[in-house]
């Protein structure tokens, strides 16, 4: 079998600033890959790197060339786990161009197979579970505005970026905002343990479901600090990057929120999301801002998790693809009748 491989660099302008304490960003760069078989079937991925942990779009591009030439060596997509430990030796590092390359291998297998990629993984597609929608940090006013546009579009669920000298603000604007709906907190690592411990019992009354990430990932005995005194349950994201990760975090948190852009691949979040039940946590899956190249693979993660933070692809103002069916944020993998991820261009 012969395979031929390309991909192609894009930026995707957000609806809406969105800003975390950490930064702004207007736009997102993410890297497309395309992988197709000697019979025209395409697999499509997506890469979407963060500064963060590491990677640009720069680097993404600078490895794929490697990572794919394996791909094209190999030459038979269903080797997967085969093409995912030698793209590994190639290239130890990157796992957003990891996970591109991993991503649109699972299109093409599925694809071959004319199932949705839930279906190739066994799973049931009525045990979803609603996405949250993240409310960026702004001014007070414009965050209680996105929240009233949230709730209008159906979101039950949002993710509130917090990280400000007016945290308690914020919350209390969106609770008025948004009486009914479920509300989780992201810190971002903002806090120093101390103060994490004060504003989350503060913030408590609000009737929030989860904070996410609360102290700096450098700092586990920091969260292991807010964890034992915490009154809300403690979500680890930046801690949490790899498989190795999972038995670290496993006495600091309550959820570990895996990200496909951080662990390199689907076959690793399988992975994680197992060991993570070993250890008895709660598996959430989350996202970078992503086309739909990246997000509707997540999309069929969902019967796995017990939350879902997948709402990349809805703050673009455009995404040259259309992927699984969200409405409310729930991914709607019943009534999708495309086979592979869902992917499909616009």
């Amino acid at each position: 079998m012969s395979l031929e491989t390309s991909f192609e660099r894009v930026e995707l302008p957000l609806e809406y600033p969105f800003t975390i304490a950490r930064g702004t960003q207007t736009h997102a760069e993410n890297v497309l890959v395309r992988i197709e078989d000697e019979d025209g079937t395409v697999g499509v991925g997506g890469g979407a790197p963060s500064a963060h942990y590491g990677e640009t779009a720069a680097t993404v591009e600078a490895v794929l060339p490697d990572l794919l030439e394996v791909v094209e060596d190999v030459g038979d997509p269903h080797e997967l786990g085969r093409i995912e430990r030698r793209m590994r030796e190639t290239i130890e590092r990157n796992p957003a161009a990891r996970c591109a390359v991993s991503i649109a291998l699972h299109d093409l297998v599925a694809k071959r197979l004319d199932v949705p990629l839930y279906r190739y993984w066994g799973l049931d597609p009525t045990e979803t579970v609603e996405s949250s929608y993240t409310i960026g940090i702004d001014d007070t006013e414009t965050m209680r505005e996105k929240t009233e546009t949230a709730v209008e579009r159906g979101y039950g669920t949002l993710k509130v970026k917090l990280g400000t000298d007016r945290d308690e603000e914020i919350v209390r604007t969106i609770r008025e905002a948004a009486p009914d709906v479920r509300i989780r907190v992201d810190a971002n690592e903002a806090w120093s343990p101390r103060e994490a411990v004060t504003k989350i019992e503060t913030l408590a009354e609000y009737d929030l479901e989860f904070v996410e990430q609360p102290v700096a990932a450098e700092d586990p005995e920091g969260l292991r600090y807010v964890y034992e005194r915490s009154p809300l349950p403690i979500a680890a994201d930046e801690s949490c990057i790899t498989l190795e990760d999972v038995p670290r975090i496993a006495d600091r948190c309550d959820v570990a929120n895996l990200k496909l852009m951080k662990c390199g691949g689907l076959r690793e979040a399988v992975r994680i999301i197992h060991a993570a039940r070993a250890h008895g946590l709660e598996m959430m899956c989350g996202c970078m801002i992503e086309s739909n190249a990246s997000i509707a693979p997540a999309c069929h993660l969902a019967p796995l998790l017990d939350y879902v933070d997948l709402d990349g692809a809805l703050l673009l103002a455009d995404d040259e693809y259309d992927g699984v069916p969200m409405p409310g944020g729930r991914p709607d993998l019943e009534s999708l009748d495309r086979p592979g991820t869902g992917v499909s261009s616009r």
